[in-house]
């Protein structure tokens, strides 16, 4: 069987990159190595995915992922039976071929999924470690090395659209936010190429953007657009139309807002 890298000493250059803000590496490794299955909470882009495909990559697992949506099913997850060649087989789902095979199983968004799918991974998610197969009356005991990971995003919940407590109290959490001024300063320096100036000027257009009125911009930028920003800039565009396109487009439609924000960026970009 094979033996799973410490966190410790795992080789993080060959990770996919990852700045740590907290003690979340910690966290996820006494996790994994406990066996207990892990939330991520945190806004979008703020890097959710990228620290689980970094610490699948630290641990030496493999990672299956599942970008859950409203009309996932149970099924999609464990698996069916399908018709092939005339014959009728059972596929295993991504949960199921994770459980088998010792892999990191990650449910991006488990929120947007059905609240009778979820239901699924409560045997999974404690003790037990087991996933019931109902339509082939099979009950799978875990790998040893079987991690589920869930993650959502807290400024999306509602009534209708959140983790059941009973889900909830399975978890061990991490809540992850927008990282510092100097590590997203660092990040974009890293992923995104442009210079220290530029990282520098970018950083205060983020920091005045998530700094406007919530009922005017109910989302901010995302360190992930502010990388793209800098992709885009590194392509040849100009600072302010790279921000315009990838930080501000996105956020909302309503055109007076829009310009109000284009005149943020005016303050703190060059043409």
């Amino acid at each position: 069987m094979q033996v799973a890298f410490s966190a410790d000493n795992a080789p993080a250059d060959e990770a996919p990159y990852y700045l740590p803000s907290g003690n979340e590496v910690e966290v996820f490794t006494a996790a994994y190595r406990q066996h207990l299955p892990l939330m991520l909470k945190g806004p979008t882009g703020c890097g959710k995915t990228r620290f689980v495909e970094h610490m699948a990559a630290r641990l030496g697992r493999s990672l299956i992922t599942v970008a859950c949506h409203e009309d996932i099913t149970a099924a999609d997850l464990v698996g069916r039976y399908l018709l092939q060649g005339g014959d009728t087989v059972w596929v295993d789902g991504p949960l199921t071929r994770a459980v088998r095979s010792g892999a990191i199983c990650y449910l991006d968004e488990v929120v947007e999924a059905r609240a009778d799918t979820t239901v699924v991974i409560h045997p999974l998610a404690d003790h037990r470690r087991e996933l019931i197969l109902e339509r082939r009356a099979e009950q799978l005991t875990a790998h040893p090395y079987f991690m589920l990971v869930l993650s959502y995003n807290p400024g999306y919940q509602s009534v209708l659209k959140d983790l059941k407590q009973s889900t909830r109290q399975r978890m061990v959490g991490i809540e992850l936010g927008y990282p510092p001024a100097e590590r997203e300063h660092q990040i974009l320096v890293r992923e995104g190429g442009v210079s220290e100036a530029q990282a520098t000027d970018l950083i205060k257009l983020a920091q005045a953007i998530r700094q406007l009125d919530a009922s005017l911009l109910p989302e901010v930028c995302s360190t992930r657009t502010l990388v793209s920003t800098a992709h885009l800039i590194q392509a040849g565009l100009s600072p302010r139309v790279a921000a315009t396109a990838a930080m501000l487009q996105p956020l909302c439609d309503d055109a007076v807002v829009q310009q109000g924000l284009r005149e943020v960026v005016e303050t703190y970009l060059p043409a």
